[in-house]
């Protein structure tokens, strides 16, 4: 009992001085501008993971651990604020100015952040640079809450479809807008160095969509290119990044030892002999004697194994001959192969160098402005037969010729050069290289190979894959025989290179302070040719002697724009735009 009383007491002092080490802190968080109470502010107790938000009132209450004295206290579009904490307190939030005054480039213009009303997000020159993309809009990925971004490929030029704030039509078009310095981008966005790029801003809701009509139901995405910030001497720019593409899909839990493949065949086997009637010795034979023999018979169509003659291939304890060794020496029409298989997926697939080089070159004063810039982009996908390569170049400058009247230009080019596979996404096609291999058994070869286990080559200095259609010492595959798409891939050609061009002129009259007439003038251009080469020498058309593809296309459109624009801010409170414009396009 005694023991009970001592141990109650020393719990109780224990709560006691836990109870006397915490403080407990109340307060109210206001507006500086209007005195109004904050509701929803962070309140933290610095150090810790303490911490509690203001209620509808901007009232709080938390505990203080002995020793911290410090609060900070933080809001969305406020300064961060630290304050000694002490009971009764009261914190006056001051509105940060730089997110407030932030401009952002909207429908036809820009606009303070703190006088925007309608839903948009504005993803800067700074997050782009902290990403690897090829496909600028591929920046957006986890940036912007209710834009989904998906790839149907992971080719090195592959763009991704993009859905903001889901579907909104169950058969018309479901792509958003997208706007390049003021004016609709059909071109490829994958022909857009993202290094140019100053800002994207993504226009969510009917309000932000409104200007553009139908054609911005799905959203708008603004893109707008650089230039020189005012106050600045000329500066040159270089920067090089040097990456490596790996295969980021990690390979399902299958059997990739030969042995245990061959022992499961085996397993497979034995018990469909075992139903049909036969004894476990004969099951155990005739189940052995089938895995290296007619594929109609259970058999995986391939002997790789080499043992001593008069013992079976697999024990009566379901397990491999221990004197079995992989690999076997056939041959075949008075020709000696060795017959050993390969990793289909590590064959097929490499780790690809990625390498891309910017130079940049800016200056402006009260009057004038340029930017320009070259990029290089080298892109190597994780296959021999993918690829991308990009060379761009941009040119933007503009002059305040009077006082009144701005003009000003941006152009720029692209030009790349892409290899791909085949289009063949279904997992039941022979030219889908990544479900054929996936599918691969570990027992069957990806090489031909001569007696001598060097790989085999044909009279056209081709290195020679298995088709699994008996050319390898006669051997043929039970499944997806007759293919082999890695050196499909290798053999045959699916090459597009092409050009992208822009130009883009504008002349600004602003009569009074705040009413602008600017006119905007925009061309573009997409051309591409397409080559497409399979080979006379395996796989489907090597019966007809090989077969060639060509295209040539080019797309164009222009754009005219006449925007009378008032823009005032009445009694520093209130903000008031009026806009009259006309816009034509063709494409």
């Amino acid at each position: 009992m005694i023991k009970k009383l001592v141990l109650f007491f020393a719990c109780l002092f224990l709560y006691i001085g836990q109870a006397s080490a915490q403080t407990n802190i109340t307060g109210t968080v206001v507006n500086s501008e209007d005195g109004e109470p904050v509701v929803g502010a962070t309140v933290k107790v610095v150090g810790t993971n303490t911490g509690a938000v203001t209620d509808i009132d901007g009232r709080f209450s938390l505990s203080v651990p002995s020793g911290r004295s410090q609060l900070e206290i933080s809001y969305v579009g406020m300064e961060t604020k630290t304050v000694r904490a002490s009971n009764g307190m009261k914190v006056t939030l001051v509105p940060d100015e730089n997110v407030l005054d932030e401009v952002m480039v909207v429908a036809f213009g820009t606009a303070k952040r703190s006088a925007y009303t309608g839903s948009a997000k504005v993803v800067g020159a700074e997050d782009l640079q902290k990403v690897q993309v090829t496909s600028v809009t591929n920046a957006l990925a986890g940036s912007v809450a209710g834009v989904q971004l998906t790839s149907a490929n992971g080719a090195p030029d592959a763009t991704s479809t993009i859905r903001i704030r889901g579907f909104s039509s169950l058969n018309a078009g479901k792509d958003p807008l997208i706007i390049v310095d003021g004016a609709p981008y059909s071109s490829p966005l994958s022909t857009i160095n993202p290094s140019d790029v100053e800002s994207m801003t993504v226009l969510k809701d009917a309000a932000s969509n409104a200007l553009y009509g139908a054609r911005g139901a799905n959203g708008v995405i603004i893109i707008t290119t650089k230039q020189a910030k005012k106050g600045r001497d000329a500066t040159v720019n270089f920067d090089a990044k040097f990456g490596w593409n790996t295969r980021a899909l990690r390979q399902y839990d299958v059997i990739t030892d030969p042995a245990q493949y061959y022992e499961a065949q085996y397993t497979a086997v034995y018990n469909q002999l075992i139903d049909k009637g036969l004894s476990p010795e004969a099951a155990w034979k005739q189940a052995s004697n089938a895995l290296t023999g007619d594929m109609s018979e259970g058999g995986l169509g391939y002997n790789i194994w080499s043992w001593p003659e008069g013992q079976l291939l697999i024990g009566q304890n379901g397990r491999l001959n221990p004197n079995a060794t992989l690999g076997r020496k056939v041959t075949y029409k008075g020709e000696d192969y060795w017959v050993t298989p390969d990793d289909w997926m590590d064959v097929g697939t490499r780790t690809g160098q990625r390498q891309e080089y910017n130079l940049s070159v800016s200056g402006a004063n009260e009057r004038s402005n340029f930017f320009a810039s070259l990029g290089y982009l080298d892109n190597e996908g994780i296959t021999d037969a993918s690829n991308y390569k990009r060379l761009t170049g941009r040119l933007r400058a503009d002059y305040q010729a009077k006082k009144w009247m701005k003009v000003g230009g941006n152009l720029s080019f692209s030009h790349f050069d892409s290899n791909s596979l085949g289009n063949n996404g279904s997992s039941t096609s022979t030219g889908n290289i990544w479900a054929f291999t996936s599918q691969m058994a570990p027992v069957y070869p990806a090489w031909i190979r001569n007696g001598d286990g060097s790989k085999k080559v044909d009279a056209n200095g081709i290195t020679m894959m298995d088709y699994g259609n008996g050319l390898n010492a006669g051997f043929g595959r039970p499944f997806i025989s007759d293919a082999n798409p890695i050196l499909d891939s290798k053999l045959n050609t699916r090459n597009t290179e092409g050009n992208t061009a822009s130009a883009n002129g504008f002349v600004d009259f602003e009569f009074i302070p705040g009413l602008k007439l600017s006119l905007n003038g925009t061309y573009n251009l997409y051309e591409r040719r397409l080559t497409y080469v399979y080979n006379p020498f395996y796989g489907q058309f090597d019966s007809t002697g090989g077969t060639v593809e060509k295209e040539h296309a080019r797309d164009y459109n222009y754009n005219l724009q006449q925007i009378l624009k008032y823009v005032t801010k009445i009694n520093d409170v209130h903000n008031l735009s009026i806009m009259a414009a006309h816009e034509w396009y063709n494409a």
